[in-house]
Order: C-alpha cells, then sequence, then structure tokens
C-alpha cells in the first residue's frame, strides 16, 4: 500500500491485510510518516489523516536523545525534517498536539469515534 525509506532504513505496509481488516468493517491505524501518509491519501482517498504534532522543537529534542538511538547529527538532521513534514500537516484531517500523551490518545481516539460514526 505504500512503502518510503526514512533515515536510511525502509518501511511498508502491505496492502492485504488492511483491505482484509477494513472489508470486516474494522478500524485499522497506522503509525507512518508524511511521506507515507501522502501515499495512502492517495490509494484510499477515504482515509483520515492525523498528524500528530510535537509541543516544541526543544521537546522533540528531548524525546529523540531519550530514546539512546540516535548521535546529536542524526538528531538534528530528524528535526529539520521533522520542520519539513509539520509544513505538511495542512494536507492531514486533523492535527493533535502530543503534549500530554494521555489528553493526545483521548483526542485520537475521539477522532476515531466520531469517524466511525459517519
Amino acid at each position: 500500500m505504500e512503502s518510503c525509506e526514512v533515515f536510511g532504513h525502509l518501511y511498508g505496509t502491505p496492502r492485504l491485510p488492511v483491505e482484509e481488516h477494513l472489508a470486516e468493517g474494522r478500524d485499522v491505524l497506522l503509525e507512518i510518516d508524511v511521506q507515507g501518509a501522502m501515499k495512502v491519501r492517495k490509494a484510499f482517498p477515504e482515509a483520515v489523516l492525523v498528524f500528530i504534532r510535537p509541543p516544541d522543537r526543544e521537546a522533540q529534542r528531548e524525546r529523540l536523545a531519550g530514546r539512546g538511538r540516535d548521535d546529536a547529527v542524526t538528531i538534528e538532521r530528524r528535526l529539520r525534517v521533522a520542520e519539513q513534514e509539520e509544513a505538511m500537516a495542512t494536507h492531514f484531517d486533523y492535527v493533535v498536539l502530543n503534549d500530554d500523551l494521555d489528553r493526545a490518545v483521548m483526542e485520537v481516539t475521539g477522532i476515531l469515534g466520531t469517524r466511525r460514526g459517519r
């Protein structure tokens, strides 16, 4: 359904399992980047896209550093890409601020519930 290279790693979502779940009337939640989301929108125009936005760059920097997976250069590169991706948020149906995890989860859950009712 979609595949992308992100920071030297290949990611993708197989189409068949998604289509099977949708045919059963189940929601499918994908955790993908902006690049992948645009491909999903093209393949499934009815898809609901939710952009999860960090509270600010400093919080994002701290979160990335806290993972302990990337060096400082890679973190700065990720932050530059994140800034470009945020400019694409206008192409999404919803934007959720992830400044409080519980609140963000409740907001996404509310979006799913609202959209499911349509």
